[in-house]
């Protein structure tokens, strides 16, 4: 005796042997127009306000003169030569190319993921414009301006503060986005 012929079950969303895939999603991860703009108008808000603050701090007070505003709060008009904490201050030029390079790194990594995750322009455009800022700075003066003082740390300024809030949300971003042990 001679069996049917088998029909074949064929389903939305599978194929005839269930494991070759019959469609793939895939989307780009690369940054688009809609990312690229709202990096850039994060970035260039950061380094306006930074440049305009410094611009301001450096108009109204001498240098190592402070105004006392509320609490630990003082705006007080330093120069700082070197990178956080004064650290590399007598490697102005190392630290100018390295913050090139990082800045350089920051726009490729976003060309190729920018698409990632939402906030990735937002805080990229943080880090970006803060380093750009403090960039622009030590290139055009061999320093930046710091003028926010807690006098229990060092005095720094907007930029550094946009870099310190990027970084931030990228890591909140990536421990939330993070497997969660079961």
């Amino acid at each position: 005796m001679t069996e049917p012929l088998r029909r074949v079950d064929v389903r939305v969303g599978s194929s005839t042997d269930a494991l070759t895939p019959i469609s793939v999603a895939s989307r780009p991860m690369g940054a688009g127009l809609l990312q690229w703009t709202g990096l850039a108008a994060i970035a260039l808000a950061a380094v306006a306000a930074d440049q305009l603050t410094k611009h301001i701090v450096t108009g109204h007070l001498y240098l190592d003169e402070g105004i006392h505003v509320v609490g630990p709060f003082w705006i007080h008009h330093v120069q700082n030569s070197g990178i956080a904490f004064g650290l590399f201050a007598r490697a102005t030029a190392v630290v100018i190319v390295l913050t090139a390079i990082a800045v350089l790194w920051m726009l490729v990594f976003f060309a190729r993921s920018g698409a990632r995750h939402p906030v990735l322009p937002v805080a990229l455009g943080l880090v970006i414009g803060g380093s750009m800022s403090n960039l622009v700075d030590r290139v055009r003066l061999g320093y930046v301006t710091d003028f926010i003082d807690f006098r229990y740390w060092p005095a720094f300024n907007l930029a550094d503060s946009f870099i310190v809030v990027g970084v931030a949300i990228l890591l909140g971003t990536l421990l939330h986005a993070a497997p969660r042990p079961r």
